[in-house]
């Protein structure tokens, strides 16, 4: 604990260095050059993926809503 540095109490902190509109474009492009967009293939599979997915909850919240449902009506039908 004790490595660990302890910030000023007096909420002085360094200033940042503002970025010029140039810059801050040129640094935007030199970043999307960095982008790996997915293949045909890798889409398609995710998508796939997704819908099952979907379809699975779905189907979940479904039975759960419909347990849900049914014990709360049991316990209305109780109270009339």
């Amino acid at each position: 604990m004790a490595d660990k540095m302890i910030a000023p109490k007096d909420g002085a902190e360094e200033k940042k260095r503002k970025t010029s509109p140039g810059e801050f474009f040129s640094q935007v492009k030199t970043e999307t050059t960095k982008i790996v967009w997915p293949s045909r293939e890798e889409t398609v599979r995710t998508a796939i993926f997704v819908f099952i997915f979907m379809v699975i909850l779905s189907l979940f919240f479904l039975g759960v809503d419909t347990v849900f449902g049914t014990i709360v009506n049991a316990l209305i039908g109780l109270l009339k």
